[in-house]
């Protein structure tokens, strides 16, 4: 049985429709309150949602704040270039195997929250997020799936001149600011999605479309992902993984971001991340462009 996840006002909730269930009051307190426990129980709340319809809801999830469905990842990590056309407007090549960096745990927020800018060079990057539920090591690629808790929506926000500012880039440091992991709303299970897991991903700036594809579209689905992550490292319940963005980043087009704008990022079927940028300070080199950032807004490889 599938099941949607929530964090709501900091609390674990299975939700129904526009209605969210308690998990610790649901499961007479076998699971408890933190989001955290329960990615571990996927099974349990599977069961659980099975039920929800003679339940009687906690609330409405329009009267409270959502959170990230795993606000605390053991891990985080990040994929580069699994789109084609992101990889081709960057003039780079296909990779022959996932580009992985990571992301700073302490980047996740929820849904809504502000992303706080300390550069006039931060990117967005809508994508498709998943969230590790059964733990594992060396997993195959066929059992993927089944250590997945679910799936989300994401913003792997990106401050540019830190990623550029050495040579090779510094992917996790230009990706892992405080604020710059926005994912939500909720955890939608495996089972709740299309087969195959190909829905539309669309990235709006100001109601401006600026990314839109399909996430079927991913060089390196999300069970291979698992599989090669894996073998590499433990995976944890609860680690999260933010599979790539597609093309029609702001770095190519000369459209970073700037304070006030509103990012929007729809993924079908499992909901709107809605973040406002905030412009806060500066970081040690905010001023500094490096050349492959002048590059790619001069619409040259950024190489």
């Amino acid at each position: 049985m599938g099941f949607r996840l929530a964090n709501t006002d900091g609390r674990a909730a299975l939700v129904f429709g526009d209605n969210y269930y308690d998990l610790e009051k649901l499961s007479g307190g076998k699971i408890g309150s933190d989001p955290m426990e329960a990615l571990a129980e996927v099974d349990t709340l599977g069961d659980l949602s099975a039920g929800l319809a003679e339940q009687t809801p906690t609330g409405r999830l329009e009267d409270v704040r959502l959170g990230s469905p795993s606000p605390r990842p053991r891990n985080c990590y990040g994929i580069g270039l699994n789109y084609r056309n992101h990889a081709e407007e960057g003039g780079m090549p296909i990779p022959d195997a996932p580009l992985v960096f990571t992301k700073f745990p302490s980047c996740i927020v929820g849904p809504d929250d502000d992303v706080e800018m300390r550069s006039d060079y931060v990117d967005y990057e809508g994508e498709l997020v998943a969230v590790i539920g059964r733990g594992g090591k060396d997993i195959a690629v066929g059992d993927g799936w089944k250590h997945v808790a679910g799936l989300c929506v994401g913003q792997d926000i990106s401050d540019r001149p830190a990623q550029f500012a050495a040579a090779p880039p510094q992917f996790n440091l230009g990706k892992s600011f405080d604020t710059y992991g926005p994912m939500g709303p909720i955890l939608v299970s495996p089972d709740e999605l299309p087969e195959g897991g190909a829905m539309e991903l669309v990235t709006k700036v100001n109601d401006e479309v600026r990314q839109k594809d399909s996430t079927g579209d991913l060089i390196f689905d999300v069970p291979t992902l698992v599989s090669y992550l894996s073998h590499i490292t433990t995976l944890n319940p609860g680690d999260v993984i933010f599979t790539g963005t597609p093309g029609g980043v702001g770095v190519f087009g000369g459209k970073l971001l700037k304070d006030g704008d509103v990012i929007t990022t729809s993924i079908e079927g499992l909901g709107t991340v809605t973040n406002r940028c905030v412009r806060v300070a500066d970081h040690p080199r905010a001023d500094v462009v490096p050349l492959p950032i002048k590059n790619a807004m001069a619409g040259k490889s950024p190489g």
